[in-house]
């Protein structure tokens, strides 16, 4: 295995008597590093950005969830505390609940803040609206 030895002494007449390491370097030496170091941060951020799309799509789910559980409870002619608790019990955590009747229509909306920073401007809510109950049947 002559010239594959990683050390070769040289005879004192032709280099003077140098060690040499005989060692294949590759041109992109230090190139993957840097790649690494900008690539880990934009993966990290991506991660980031589908975790927090995740947690506002669940939050968008609880919300039309609450607002229909709201809906059905005040088309019962459920009082108007019951129908904000059970809304409340479905919805994210400090959401907000409005009932209000318009003819014979019971509407509720439920609306919450986004998860995270708050500049972000994303608005979660939903409204619901359903037939009371009372006048279902009823000929006018």
């Amino acid at each position: 295995m002559a010239g594959r030895e990683p050390w070769v002494l040289r005879p004192p007449g032709g280099d003077r008597g140098t060690l040499r390491r005989s060692v294949s370097r590759s041109r992109d030496g230090g190139f993957v590093t840097a790649e690494a170091a900008v690539a880990l941060p934009v993966l990290v951020l991506f991660a980031t950005a589908l975790v927090w799309a995740l947690l506002a799509a669940c939050a968008q789910i609880q919300c039309v969830d609450a607002a229909r559980a709201g809906a059905r409870a005040a088309a019962r002619q459920d009082p108007r505390e019951a129908v904000e608790a059970m809304a409340r019990r479905v919805a994210p955590h400090g959401a907000r609940v409005t009932v209000s009747r318009e003819g014979d229509l019971m509407r509720v909306v439920v609306a919450a803040d986004p998860p995270g920073p708050d500049s972000l401007g994303l608005d979660l809510s939903h409204e619901a609206v359903a037939l009371s109950e009372e006048t279902v049947g009823v000929s006018g």
